[in-house]
């Protein structure tokens, strides 16, 4: 699980900033934790404070670990910076094991690449020269400057003699990204996790076992329609999602429902996705199109689940910000002030009580991260 994350030099942050996910002395929602290290955090700010870079640079690493073997790394860079090396830094607990893993680039060149477990080096890397130890044996090979030394590592031997870099690199390829402005999920091993992709292979019954036991008074159906509704795209006879509504007979095409139907129906794969398996889920601007009630119902769902699955978010929803769902350790307000960054402020760095409200605070201005609109 990621306890600890440091971003330097990237898109909107131009200097060292650190993001500690280990949990603190607070001693309840304990839940929420998964050994030393906490399920999850939310970011909160204004508009451009940096909480979607955030997760941008989780994804990032995914990206190219999994998917592109390269990509447009000067895009990453800020832009305000005369630092011309951007460095990201990922640790992780994995089954009570220490892993670090950095790299560091430039326009589109890596620099440095490092990867360490229990303080042992596994990888190093300086500019295209690289070696990788392994057990007692050191290799070393020259690597292309734009592509990552640890994917060419990790395809040519899987890690096949180390555990626990395999359980990383798979709960790694379990994480799923989600905007939930373009509803556009990014599934890292193949898995296709929108709601018509995963009800055509799983079928609807883990969907409405979920909608029925927490009472959200609808289903949702697979099949075939005979007949073309009006302002329906989709082409007569083929198979598609419908949404019914308790005490109504109608099905009703589910791409005609509602945003905040159709964004709940979309997410819920790979909420079980990560809920069964493990790994990072990442939304971004979470809430959007949802019920408040529907969002918390959301957050508790991951947080009672025993699995080694961490969920982290970005949203504007104050509702959130309470000590029945998060513990202030897991909360961040993220601020900035033209090109000055402030914070981030980790609520529980105020140490707010148990009985205190966490949302009246923020909105007084107690923990940062709050606009200052003229109103």
């Amino acid at each position: 699980m990621l306890r600890k994350l440091s971003i330097n030099n990237f898109k909107c942050f131009s200097n060292e900033t650190v993001f500690d996910f280990r949990k603190t002395n607070y001693k309840f929602l304990e839940k929420n934790t998964f050994g030393k290290v906490l399920k999850g955090a939310l970011f909160v700010g204004e508009h451009a404070s940096g909480k979607t870079t955030i997760l941008q640079s989780v994804k990032l690493l995914l990206e190219l670990l999994f998917r592109e073997s390269t990509c447009d790394l000067a895009s990453y860079q800020c832009l305000f910076s005369k630092e011309k090396v951007s460095r990201l830094l990922y640790e992780f607990d994995i089954d009570g094991h220490e892993l670090v893993y950095s790299f560091a680039f430039s326009g589109n060149s890596f620099v440095e690449e490092n990867l360490m477990v229990d303080n042992q080096t596994v990888i190093g890397r300086l500019g295209k020269k690289s070696k990788w130890i392994d057990g007692k044996k050191t290799i070393l090979c020259d690597v292309e400057d734009s592509a990552l030394f640890l994917r060419q590592v990790s395809v040519k031997s899987e890690f096949s003699d180390h555990d626990i870099l395999g359980r990383w690199l798979n709960y790694l390829k379990n994480s799923v990204y989600i905007d939930t402005y373009s509803r556009r999920i990014s599934a890292f091993d193949g898995e296709g996790l929108s709601a018509e992709k995963y009800v055509e292979k799983h079928g609807t019954e883990k969907i409405n076992d979920f909608l029925t036991e927490y009472q959200l008074h609808f289903l949702i159906q697979y099949g075939q329609t005979d007949t073309k509704t009006e302002g329906d795209s989709e082409s007569e006879g083929e198979k598609r999602l419908f949404f019914r509504q308790e005490g109504r007979d109608a099905l009703i095409p589910l791409c005609m429902e509602s945003s905040g139907i159709r964004t709940l129906i979309n997410m819920l794969p790979a909420f079980f996705w990560i809920a069964n398996r493990g790994g990072m889920l990442m939304i971004d601007q979470f809430g959007v199109g949802l019920h408040n009630r529907v969002e918390e119902l959301l957050v508790r769902y991951m947080m009672e689940k025993e699995t080694a699955a961490q969920l982290f978010l970005t949203s504007h929803s104050t509702n959130l910000l309470s000590n029945s769902l998060l513990r202030p350790d897991q909360i961040f307000a993220v601020e900035r002030a033209g090109e000055q960054e402030i914070g981030p402020h980790r609520f529980s760095d105020e140490q707010p009580r148990v009985a205190q409200n966490l949302e009246k605070m923020y909105l007084s201005g107690v923990f940062g991260g709050l606009p200052s609109y003229k109103i």
